[in-house]
C-alpha cells in the first residue's frame, strides 16, 4: 500500500499553514510550520510569482494531504464525485469525509488521521458489527461506527476514554459515549467540514 513517508511537517510548510498532520505537537511550539514560516528546500524563503495554475494546485495538494491520500486516490474520488448530483467540488469534500480512517480521528480516537489510519488497519474498529480494517471505506447514512470489544481495555483507548479527549463530532456523527460507537445521519454538508481550501479551484483544476 502506497503512502507518504518523509516528514510531515515540511507539507505544513509547504502550503504555508497547519494542516495538523501530527495531531498534538502541532499545537505546540515544536510545530514546523511555528518554528519556520516558510516553504521548505533551498529556495524556501524566495519571493515567487504563483501562476493561476500553481494556485489550483496548491488547493489540490492541501486537500490530499489533509486527507493523506495519494493523487490515484484523489482522482478516483473526483471522478465519482463529478457524476453526484450538486456541486463537484462539495461532493469531493464529503467523500473525502466519510472515509473511515477521517470518521475515527472526527469521532476522537485518533489525534491525527495519520494515527487514525494506523488504528483502522489494525482492525480495532467495527462498521455494522463487521470488523473493517480498510481506511478508505467509505461509511454511509445509517452505518454505526464502533470500537471493538477486545480493543477497549488497551492502554491507548483507555487513556482517551478516561480524559474524556474526544471532540464534539460532526452533525453527521451521532456519537454514544456509554457503547463507543457512532451512528452515521447523513451525508456531511460543506458547512461540517473545516478544510481551509477553496475547492472550486480544485474542480477547475481538473477541468482543464
Amino acid at each position: 500500500m502506497a503512502r507518504y513517508t518523509d516528514a510531515v511537517c515540511r507539507l505544513c510548510r509547504r502550503e504555508g499553514q497547519k494542516l495538523f498532520l501530527k495531531g498534538d505537537r502541532c499545537y505546540t511550539d515544536k510545530c514546523g510550520v511555528s518554528r519556520r514560516e516558510y516553504a521548505p528546500g533551498m529556495h524556501g524563503q524566495g519571493r515567487t510569482k504563483v501562476s493561476e495554475y500553481g494556485t489550483q494546485l496548491r488547493e489540490k495538494q492541501k486537500a490530499k494531504r489533509y486527507y493523506g491520500v495519494l493523487e490515484s486516490q484523489f482522482r478516483g474520488y473526483f471522478e465519482i464525485a463529478s457524476k453526484k448530483k450538486g456541486k463537484t467540488g462539495e461532493n469531493l469534500l464529503s467523500l473525502l469525509e466519510t472515509r473511515l480512517d477521517n470518521t475515527v480521528y472526527r469521532l476522537g480516537f485518533a489525534m491525527s488521521r495519520a494515527e487514525a489510519r494506523q488504528l483502522v488497519l489494525h482492525g480495532h474498529f467495527t462498521v455494522n458489527g463487521r470488523k473493517v480494517n480498510i481506511p478508505s471505506y467509505l461509511v454511509k447514512p445509517g452505518m454505526t461506527i464502533a470500537l471493538k470489544e477486545g480493543s477497549r481495555s488497551l492502554d491507548k483507548f483507555k487513556n482517551v476514554i478516561e480524559a474524556n479527549a474526544f471532540r464534539n463530532p460532526p452533525k453527521w456523527l451521532e456519537y454514544d459515549a456509554n457503547s463507543l460507537s457512532a451512528k452515521v445521519t447523513g451525508v456531511p454538508a460543506r458547512e461540517d467540514i473545516d478544510l481551509p481550501v477553496e475547492e472550486q479551484l480544485i474542480v477547475e483544476l481538473y477541468s482543464k
